[in-house]
């Protein structure tokens, strides 16, 4: 082995112990400030500060899930139209087609979903 490569072993090692070494100070620094109250408080689950429902099922709207699927719709589309704005400089028409064809199949998307309701919060 060369021996440039003994040094990167040597920072990589240091950094572990490094890094290792702040996360048990973290512990140690949780263990010793924090507060030792037991209450029945204390040993319910935490939902979000609200006091926990008496039952272990709760309803949801499929409206977040909608909002949801639609948000990663077009987070995907701005993912894909960055790098082929880069790539159309470059290349022929038909890069230009097939990505009028993408976005017109998200436009389908949403207008479906305006058409349908989905968009309105109620």
């Amino acid at each position: 082995m060369p021996e440039g490569y003994a040094v990167n072993y040597g920072a990589v090692v240091l950094a572990a112990i490094v890094g290792l070494g702040a996360v048990g100070a973290l512990f140690v620094g949780n263990f010793v400030l924090s507060s030792r109250r037991p209450s029945a408080m204390k040993e319910l689950p935490f939902e979000c500060g609200a006091p926990a429902a008496p039952f272990s099922w709760s309803q949801m709207n499929i409206r977040y899930y909608i909002f949801a699927i639609l948000f990663l719709v077009f987070d995907v589309e701005a993912v894909f139209l960055f790098p082929w704005v880069l790539i159309f400089v470059k290349s022929t028409p038909a890069v230009f087609y097939e990505m009028l064809i993408f976005v017109g199949i998200l436009m389908f998307g949403i207008l479906y979903g305006w058409r349908k309701g989905m968009l309105e919060w109620k």
